[in-house]
């Protein structure tokens, strides 16, 4: 009740602006405080503590599809087609398959892959152009991973229905050429094929499509019905992995790491892995995707066909292991013709520019929020700008200037509002220690007050709190994009997504904020008084930690506040003596 009665007394109009004020920073700082809560606790399901090398093979992995739609409807069979030119298909020599897998390593300029020989898996992808810390770049981020404790797979295959005969799973062992697919200098296209045939004599060749300077993955079933019988089935795809949480270093920043999927309709979704433990995906839609995400990266099955309808699913599965995926409709092929059945698969860092053309909805996964609607221009605005400077240091200042210059009136008007708060502050004080004794006194000699000098005690911070989003999105702009990871800006700062290594970012803006506070009115009351000095203090600690381009942000926009303030204090002062 006391603290209550501090904030917000009874009847005291005239504290309106000092509470308001107040109250917008105490939310500032349990925000901080949140943050900080975020980065020490880790969300999502928990694995058990002992893990096992290999994820266990059962057939529970494989999508369950039906013969009808979601709304009950059969599912109509897709025309006999060649989307693309069928080269000869390998066959396989003496023996159909090999006893054990395989793996094939692809190198190109962007990927490292390594592809199992079971059901042509990629259990391994290098990014070879980011590597986990600026000190050692032969260490580079690792997404697909057969480590136990990182399991993340990307499978595919066909499912066979209606009776016909097997098709390869990611179960089925492939025939491969060889065991090593190395682009060169003048390559611009690498294709690693894969070959299986059943008895009954369907053909599958699987072929992976490798482009230069590309992170997408162009995989392709290469259906060959050499049988007496018709052939039916459907191609399916999935991203399968255990639930993880992210190291993010020193900036105590939590970002979300899981499942999302993407539809014309609903449009982009998080499935989290907590999600996925407690209710079972089942969506139908032409086009769409499904994908994991975690901080600065991505990863994403995208079926080529838009107008085909796919159906979306998330499975949990034993050893601590969930899986996202989806398969298409059913297609028929008739004795001796062929069909092929392609997908994308993208996997790579999150730059929106670059997946804007792969995917409808795939730069979502550069994760605004709710305000994705202001976050992308800003993110646009912050492009051009390095594009003219090269220097994300310098993109940074060039926005907060750009928006210091959009919201300039909005903050003349809240700046002006505060100098003539600090210049009727003495005066201000005075009634208190008259009228201290009684506060209805008070109140009402202090709203006539307000009245004579022509003074809004909420003119400051309106102007402030309609500008909030646009900050906020701003932050989440520097958070989220990967362009600044390990980017240089000047001197002893070397990466603007890691946090300043000698601190004087944090303390720069810490002195910033302090003498921003100088030129505000001090509240009235004695105790909120006190508690806005220590601001300054506590935005300092928890700044020690946050990436420096996020602290260089903040002490470019304070600068330029300060310089603003400064100008409209002095303008009104002269005025004034003038006068």
């Amino acid at each position: 009740m006391r603290v209550a009665s501090i904030l917000f007394p009874k009847n005291s109009k005239n504290q309106t602006m000092d509470n308001l004020r107040f109250v917008l920073i105490v939310i500032l700082g349990v925000l901080l405080m949140m943050l900080w809560e975020a980065w020490q606790i880790d969300y999502g399901p928990k694995p058990p503590a002992a893990q096992l090398a290999q994820p266990t093979v059962v057939k529970e992995d494989l999508p369950t599809t039906g013969t009808t739609a979601q709304d009950g409807a059969p599912v109509a069979a897709a025309p006999v087609s060649v989307s693309a030119p069928i080269e000869p298909i390998p066959t396989p020599t003496a023996t159909v398959t090999t006893p054990q897998s395989s793996r094939i390593v692809v190198v190109t300029d962007t990927l490292r892959v390594e592809i199992d020989t079971q059901g042509g898996t990629i259990v391994n992808a290098d990014l070879r152009q980011y590597s986990i810390t600026k000190d050692n770049p032969e260490q580079v981020i690792r997404l697909f991973s057969d480590d136990s404790a990182q399991l993340f797979f990307a499978q595919s295959g066909l499912i066979a229905e209606g009776g016909s005969s097997p098709a390869p799973t990611h179960h089925t062992i492939y025939h491969a050429e060889q065991t090593e697919y190395i682009m060169d200098d003048h390559q611009q296209t690498l294709v690693v094929p894969l070959a299986w045939r059943n008895e009954q004599g369907v053909v599958v060749s699987k072929r992976f499509t490798f482009q230069r300077g590309s992170y997408v993955v162009n995989v392709a079933h290469h259906v060959s019905n050499q049988s007496p019988h018709v052939w039916r089935g459907r191609q399916y795809h999935q991203l399968t992995r255990k639930p993880f949480v992210e190291d993010s270093g020193n900036t105590f920043i939590k970002t979300y790491a899981g499942g999302v999927l993407y539809t014309p309709e609903d449009k982009f979704q998080k499935i989290s892995f907590e999600d996925m433990q407690s209710k079972t995906l089942h969506v139908t839609s032409s086009g769409g995707w499904t994908g994991i995400i975690q901080h600065y990266f991505a990863t994403a099955w995208i079926p080529l066909d838009r107008e085909v309808a796919n159906h979306f699913y998330t499975k949990k599965l034993p050893d601590w292991r969930f899986v996202i995926g989806s398969y298409g409709e059913a297609v028929s092929v008739e004795p001796q013709s062929e069909v092929v059945l392609q997908s994308q698969l993208f996997v790579g860092p999150k730059i929106q520019s670059m997946m804007e053309h792969i995917a409808e909805g795939l730069e979502l996964t550069v994760d605004y929020g709710w305000l994705t609607f202001i976050g992308k221009p800003i993110y646009w605005l912050l492009n051009k700008i390095h594009t003219l400077v090269g220097n994300w240091g310098l993109a940074i200042m060039g926005v907060t200037l750009t928006i210091k210059l959009l919201f300039f009136k909005l903050s003349e008007s809240s700046y002006r509002s505060m100098a003539k708060m600090r210049k009727i502050q003495p005066r201000l004080q005075q009634l208190k220690e008259r009228y201290g004794d009684d506060k209805q006194r008070f109140n009402m000699e202090v709203m006539n007050f307000y009245r004579q000098e022509k003074v809004n005690p909420l003119g400051g911070c309106l102007p402030i709190l309609i500008q909030i989003p646009v900050f906020i999105s701003l932050y989440w702009v520097l958070i989220e994009t990967v362009e600044l990871r390990q980017a240089p800006f000047v001197l002893w700062i070397d990466d603007l997504a890691a946090r300043d290594p000698y601190y004087v970012l944090p303390l720069l803006m810490g002195v910033t904020m302090w003498v921003q506070q100088k030129l505000n009115p001090t509240p009235v009351d004695p105790i909120q008084a006190k508690v806005m000095k220590l601001f300054p203090i506590i935005f300092t600690v928890f700044f020690l930690f946050f990436p420096a381009g996020l602290v260089w942000y903040w002490v470019v926009n304070n600068t330029l506040s300060i310089l603003q303030q400064w100008y409209i204090t002095r303008n009104i002062e002269q005025g004034e003596a003038a006068a």
